[in-house]
Formats: C-alpha cells, structure tokens, sequence
C-alpha cells in the first residue's frame, strides 16, 4: 500500500494510517489520512481540521493522543497547503478563491472517506481557520455531527486597525482591480520559520522546533503568505457565520476555546460570538497561545481535559 505520509525522527507516524488523496468538486487532488483507535471501546472518529499554513504531519501528536482515548482520527489537507494541490500556479502564495471552497471539500471528505470508511459518531475539531469553515459548514453537518470543538477560531484578527469589514473591503479592491494575488503587504514568508523567541504561536520550544523540522525537511508542505484574495474569503466567510439567521439555525453543540495569551486572532471576537451563539459555550485557557494544540504539556492538557468532558463517549461526563 503506498504511503502518502512523511515522517521524521522527532515526528512519527501513528501506527495503523491509512493515506491517499481525494478528488474534489473541481478536480482539485486532496491528501488525507484516517487512523484507527488503539484503545478500546471504540467511541467514534475525530474529523480534525488544521489551520492555514499546515499539514497532516503537524497533527501526528494530538492524533496518537486521540487514538490512545479511543478514537479514531480522520484529516485532510485543505486544497493550498500541505500536500494538496495548490490553487493558483505560484506554490509559495497562499491563495484561496472563496472559503465556499474549503466548506464543498469538507463536504466531499465527508461522503468519499469519512461515511465509508471511518466509525460512527463523529466530531469535529478544528483549529483557526479550520474552526471557520467548521462554523460555515455546520449546517450542512448537522446530520453527520454530534458536536464541534473549535480552537481559536478565526472570527478577526487581533488588535486589527480595521474591523473585519474594513478589512473585507480593502481585500475587495485588490480583488477587483486584478491585485488579489498579491500576498499581504509586509507579510513574513511563513515556508521560513522564525526563530522560536520571536513566534507568536506556542510557548513550547520542543513543539516549535518539531513542527519547524517538519517545513525544512519537506518544504513541499509548506505555503507562504496569504494573499489578499485569502484576506477577502476569510472575511466574506465571517460575516457569513456571523449573520444573525446564520447563527439562530446551527443545531450542532459547539464549543469554543480561546487561548488567554493569543496574539494572532480576537478572543474578543470569540467571547462576544459565543455570547449570541444558542448552541455554544466558551472556555479561556489563561496563559497559552494560538495553537494549543501545540502548546506546553501545562496549557495542552488542559485543552484534552475539555475534549475529555465535552466529547460524549469519553471517560469524563458531557458538558
């Protein structure tokens, strides 16, 4: 069986992967991965959904840990990033046309791997803008998903000079005069890691270095700055999912987490969405940073001690 994974020493497969690429709407070739539980009984598959600028291999860790509680793990890679295929010709730009794109690929994950191949229940969690398309694609989820676990999602950027329609119509005039290519003016390229003193996305020097190692070893993964066509889906796609009508209809339980020391989106913007969300809760995890997931042993567990209480089937009672 051909094997789609990449590995290094400091990051090993989980055992028992199954890998391959899916075809999209569009005929776009998507790379995914399932996993099988370790432990038993068996209480369903995880649908994990990265954030921009990632890939199935920066997620072997929460998947081992996942499979160990068990459950089984399903993951793609979003078409731009990754080992996906890219949507525009230029691999280093990370560009996408509408997040409606991003949502009919979760669609087609779901009916071409997850249904057919992976164990019943099923729940989501989903990191940044993976937590954003999670939000637009709930109601198309309702019936398939038990309950949703979004970490920092991306409802605005922190401490943005503009407001999130501000900034949908500054993307919108690049995309209209033919600019929306463009990366971001003044953005870092994100396929060069920083040093680990100057990131702003995990506490944890292991993890960075690690996930660091990832990008040097198979630069193929990685993706540079977002486009300002990114910028304007990303922001069409907020106020999609902030629309009152939008919100009053999402049926699927959601839980929000925030992490107390983000730099790189709004926990504003998440307190005041969970505020007017019927279906949701929130909870802060004072101290971390963006990705928790990645963060240190102090702050992750406690981020799998809430999967733990809100995901049914675990050992610990609902919430």
């Amino acid at each position: 069986m051909t094997d789609f994974l990449y590995d290094i020493p400091e990051n090993p497969k989980p055992e028992g992967g199954t890998s391959g690429f899916f075809t999209a709407r569009d005929g776009k070739k998507l790379r995914y991965a399932h996993f099988p539980a370790i432990q038993r009984p068996l209480k369903g598959t995880v649908v994990l959904l990265s954030g921009r600028n990632e890939c199935i291999e920066k997620y072997f860790e929460t998947i081992r840990d996942l499979a160990a509680r068990g459950f089984g793990v399903a993951i793609f890679d979003w078409r731009g990033q990754g080992a996906s295929d890219r949507v525009i010709r230029n691999p280093a730009k990370g560009h996408i046309n509408s997040f409606k794109d991003h949502e009919h690929d979760l669609e087609s994950f779901f009916s071409e791997i997850v249904l057919p191949d992976c164990r019943g229940p099923f729940y989501i969690l989903a990191h940044s803008t993976g937590a954003l398309v999670a939000l637009q694609a709930a109601p198309s989820l309702a019936n398939r998903v038990q309950r949703m676990m979004l970490l920092t999602p991306f409802l605005a950027p922190y401490k943005s000079p503009l407001s999130v329609r501000g900034i949908r119509r500054l993307a919108a005039s690049y995309h209209w005069t033919g600019l929306g290519r463009l990366p971001i003016p003044g953005a870092r390229d994100t396929r060069v890691p920083e040093p680990f003193w100057q990131n702003k996305v995990t506490s944890d020097p292991a993890r960075y270095e690690r996930n660091s190692l990832i990008y040097q070893t198979y630069p193929q993964l990685a993706t540079g700055a977002p486009t300002m066509g990114w910028v304007r889906a990303a922001a069409m796609a907020i106020a999609h999912v902030q629309d009152p009508a939008f919100m009053a209809a999402l049926k699927v339980p959601v839980l929000l987490i925030a992490a107390g020391a983000d730099t790189v989106v709004s926990n504003y913007a998440i307190e005041a969405y969970a505020h007017r969300l019927r279906v949701g809760s929130m909870l802060t995890i004072h101290g971390a940073r963006h990705e928790l997931l990645q963060e240190a042993d102090l702050f992750r567990e406690q981020l799998l001690g809430a999967f733990d209480a809100f995901i049914p089937g675990s050992d610990a009672p609902a919430v």
